[in-house]
């Protein structure tokens, strides 16, 4: 089975943080799940150069569209890298073949009658590269994510005639209640389009910095169009000699914010039915990051620098926390003292103490080797269906949930310990096969937790899963007692040891 999974492409008008580090990781998890299941995964992330925002950008930095997106789209490759990403590619919508190939794509549009000449009148957001109906404008003629006064621009370009697929979009809805997640999303984006599609501007006559229109080179395309065909485009030229569009096409799930909801679930969708492509099988829309009770942003000011946590806490931590702390495809508040307190409390205290309990036992009572045994049934009987349990809120893309499954496993882990006093079983006479049966469970444990957490938790589950011998990350393995007795455990040393941040991390 193929599986093929997108993060939104990110602009390159600012350098990245914490909320695009939190997509590209969220994405990061879903691929790495996959892989665990043994299929044939591709990942894509990549930037979006084109467009008013980046030209604007430049020009305030005084350079070139081109100086700052080599600049910045470096910036957002080093970002995938620190994080842990596992992109297969990283496109760039300046991409030689990119570009080429979304002139293909849109002359396709275009000669099968679904472009025409017109004059548009509105209200445009450059920040958002948008153009915004009076229901979506905050008051005072506001953009309602930037909060910036928009003008009313007025320009003859082309139009694609999106009030064409009305009935296709709305039939599409119908029968795929999961095309749009979660739910709330799916009925924000049937709702906008039952409220009647308009025709929506194709094409920028002003702009410079962008696609040229092939039947018009006078004009470039919309930045948004240009952009979203990039989840179609890369498969054509990401693997030198190969066109993987076959093998991976439809993608599996895009995933993006819900700032960019209409684009991708009305446009994208009507874009490629008007240009004979199959339509992706799933978007999953999630929620935003808050600080301060509003979106992190830029160009608000209000950001956390994923680097500096990284830096203070390491790759884990942060992973962790951004998939713990904010129920996926909801709003969440973030902080750094929210990140200090989960670190301490779930990874050192609760996780990082049974690794160092459980390892600092075998080696007292059975010489650092796992005993022959059955798990005891008093865990067993609770978590016989964990890896199904986490495969269907994969299959769900709910990554928090999937993760909240193995802390389940962890702290009742540690219930157990406390309940069964192994340090109490190691002096009674009579009591060894009792303790070999804890020891055993408590290792088994382990294994399945750092197993099913690899996804969040790659080099940690890879440290763990190496001292405990059994470094196979396929989810067959994700059972209590699949992994028989008699291996002799190597060090770990501790796997979250304590931190002291040096100042706060907001930028």
């Amino acid at each position: 089975m193929s599986f093929y999974a997108t993060t939104p492409i990110y602009y390159v008008n600012a350098e990245p943080h914490l909320g695009h580090a939190y997509t590209t990781i969220a994405v990061d998890v879903l691929s790495r799940h996959h892989r665990q299941r043994g299929e044939d995964v591709f990942f894509l992330t990549g930037t979006d150069e084109h467009g008013e925002p980046v030209a604007q950008a430049a020009e305030r930095a005084g350079t070139t569209p081109r100086e700052l997106a080599d600049r910045n789209a470096q910036r957002f490759r080093d970002m995938a890298a620190r994080v842990n990403a596992t992109n297969d590619f990283f496109i760039r919508t300046s991409d030689p073949e990119h570009i080429a190939a979304v002139q293909r794509v849109l002359q396709t549009v275009y000669d099968n009658g679904y472009v025409y000449p017109g004059r548009y009148e509105g209200f445009y957001c450059p920040r958002c590269a948008d153009f915004k109906t009076e229901a979506e404008l905050l008051p005072g003629n506001r953009c309602p994510i930037h909060e910036i006064v928009l003008e009313w621009e007025v320009e003859d370009n082309y139009f694609f005639k999106l009030s064409a697929f009305q009935e296709q979009l709305e039939r599409l809805y119908a029968e795929r209640p999961d095309f749009v997640g979660p739910p709330a999303r799916y009925n924000e984006a049937l709702s906008f389009i039952k409220g009647g599609l308009n025709d929506i501007s194709l094409t920028r006559a002003r702009l410079r910095w962008g696609v040229p229109v092939p039947w018009d080179e006078a004009q470039v395309f919309y930045v948004w169009f240009d952009a979203l065909l990039n989840y179609y485009t890369a498969l054509s030229y990401a693997r030198e000699g190969e066109d993987l569009t076959d093998h991976f096409w439809p993608a599996e799930v895009h995933v993006i914010g819900k700032d960019i909801l209409k684009f991708h679930t009305v446009f994208w969708p009507a874009l490629l039915m008007a240009a004979g492509i199959e339509v992706p099988r799933r978007v999953f829309v999630h929620g935003f990051l808050l600080l301060d009770d509003k979106k992190m942003s830029k160009s608000l000011g209000n950001v956390i620098d994923p680097f500096q946590v990284i830096d203070v806490y390491g790759v884990d931590a942060l992973r962790y926390y951004l998939i713990a702390a904010v129920d996926f495809g909801k709003d969440g508040s973030v902080s750094t003292a929210e990140v200090e307190s989960r670190y301490d409390a779930e990874l050192r205290n609760q996780y990082g103490n049974l690794a160092s309990r459980t390892f600092g036992m075998l080696a007292q009572y059975r010489d650092g080797v796992v005993p022959s045994a059955q798990v005891d049934p008093e865990v067993a009987t609770g978590f016989a269906d964990i890896a199904d349990r986490v495969c269907a809120h994969f299959d769900a893309v709910e990554p928090t949930q999937a993760l909240g499954a193995v802390w389940e496993l962890v702290r009742r882990l540690n219930q157990y310990v406390q309940d069964r006093t192994p340090w109490k079983l190691a002096k009674e006479d009579g009591a060894a096969a009792e303790l070999d049966t804890v020891l055993y469970t408590l290792v088994e444990g382990l294994r399945v937790a750092a197993l099913l957490s690899a996804p969040v938790l790659p080099e940690t589950s890879a440290r763990l899963l190496t001292a405990l011998g059994h470094d196979d990350l396929a989810l067959g393995a994700a059972r209590l007692g699949a992994v028989e007795g008699g291996t002799q455990l190597g060090d770990l040393g501790q796997l979250f040891p304590k931190v002291e941040p040096a100042e706060p991390v907001e930028a």
